[in-house]
């Protein structure tokens, strides 16, 4: 079976302008929503995961890469869901996570970490290199070649893995693969560093390099897998800062992608752009484009919405859930998700963990108190009607859609809606002569 990613680069080679999103959560509500959305238009979804969230060792999610794939599915069946609409990937596979270790332990586990994914039937795998490693020098900057060469060892791996795959299942999907040393930090930045469009003397440096690379390591067939490559088109955010997509800052860049049709540009920590900017990125080649700290960010202003409702309308405060003082106190009882990228006065610590775009928040939405206070707090409006008004105050986007009987006044769907919201800039930037209602809502 063709990889549908390839399908892709195929219609932008004659001339039809389309992308895909590229959601990076494994937030129940998020996947669910985005899955029931897809259903409405039959499209593919593609969901990654991150190197540091699932691993071999089980990751901040505490899943391997088999565990994802079956806790996507699970999902997926509950909502029935096709499943082989369903493009699983891997995000800054690499030796991301244990880049302290010198680079033969990093490089074993990194190879260990890609044929699991492999094997567990990603077919969307970004291959991540371009972190220095413990035995790396400190006071000079990682060659292109040396990632390249790493990027080689690591595809070999993938390759190897989808061998024995193949013998197992013989309508396994061969992975796709992406590229490239410009990766932005997952997650957006920790302070505005000056951002800097990729040069294309970098991108095209980069091409070459691992064009020689792969090819003294006997991979020259790689190139009909290779769809992608990381670069930095001028898009980034951080705790109270984005930056917006200027096409005119990245004119040549783009420009320079015309030369190599096989290859689109994937656009990390897209997050937050306006659906405009989006669809000027995927029709300038940025086909790919990755968002989730925006994701997680919408369940959780939707959440907060219901808790300042709750207040209002359950006059029993020993019967309120009290989300966000709940979310506030497992915070502050472990804070290594958050304290190295929160600073600055009490206060906009208080600020950031509540509000900051990078959304550090999300790493908490799976332990078990989170999860029963959110369950407590949806449960507490099973037996209450929210009044219109108060919708149009808290939650005004879906309050619109409620009032033209689109969507029910119901706890749950209007936390999944403000997900749809998301969605809904995506598919407006990736899809030809997309449009829907409520993009260019004020």
């Amino acid at each position: 079976m063709e990889n549908i990613l390839l399908n892709m680069v195929e219609k932008r080679k004659i001339g039809i302008n389309c992308g895909v999103p590229s959601f990076c959560s494994a937030n129940k509500i998020v996947i669910e929503a985005i899955m029931e959305q897809a259903k409405r238009f039959d499209d593919m979804v593609l969901i990654e995961a991150t190197a540091n969230q699932v691993n071999q060792y089980g990751g901040y999610m505490d899943m391997k890469s088999e565990d994802f794939k079956n806790y996507v599915y699970k999902i997926a069946d509950k909502i029935h869901f096709d499943k082989q609409k369903i493009v699983l990937g891997g995000d800054h596979l690499g030796p991301l996570t244990w880049c302290n270790e010198p680079e033969k332990d990093a490089m074993e586990k990194a190879k260990v970490l890609v044929r699991q994914c492999v094997l567990a039937g990603y077919t969307k795998i970004h291959l991540d290199t371009s972190m220095k490693l413990g035995d790396d020098p400190k006071d000079e900057p990682l060659a292109v070649e040396k990632i390249a060469q790493r990027g080689a060892i690591l595809y070999k791996e993938c390759e190897e893995a989808f061998q024995e795959l193949i013998q197992k299942d013989k309508d396994a999907v061969h992975p796709v693969f992406v590229i490239g040393s410009e990766v932005p930090i997952p997650g957006g930045t920790q302070e505005d560093e000056g951002l800097k469009v990729t040069t294309p003397e970098d991108f095209e440096n980069t091409i070459l390099t691992y064009k020689k690379v792969f090819k003294e390591y006997g991979l020259e067939e790689a190139w009909k897998y290779i769809i992608g490559i990381v670069v930095q088109p001028g898009v980034e955010f951080g705790n109270n800062e984005l930056h917006i997509y200027n096409r005119f800052d990245a004119v040549k860049l783009c420009d320079t992608l015309k030369k190599y049709p096989d290859i689109v540009f994937e656009g990390h920590s897209t997050d937050y752009q306006p659906p405009m900017k989006l669809k000027e990125m995927v029709e300038d080649g940025i086909a790919i484009l990755k968002v989730g700290p925006a994701l997680t960010f919408a369940v959780r202003e939707a959440i907060y919405a219901l808790s300042f409702m709750e207040k209002e309308l359950i006059t029993d405060e020993t019967k309120r859930a009290n989300f966000i003082e709940t979310l506030e106190k497992v915070m502050l009882e472990d804070d290594h998700n958050w304290v190295k990228h929160y600073h600055g006065t009490e206060l906009e610590k208080k600020l950031a963990r509540e509000y900051s775009f990078s959304d550090r928040s999300r790493y908490y939405f799976s332990l078990p108190e989170i999860v029963q206070t959110q369950e407590k707090l949806i449960n507490n409006f099973k037996d209450i009607e929210i009044p219109m008004g108060m919708l149009h105050q808290y939650m005004p986007i879906q309050y619109v859609k409620v009032r033209d009987g689109k969507l029910k006044n119901d706890a749950y769907e209007l936390v999944k809606d403000a997900v749809v919201s998301i969605v809904e800039d995506y598919n407006y930037a990736v899809k030809h002569n997309y449009m829907i209602s409520g993009v260019f809502i004020k």
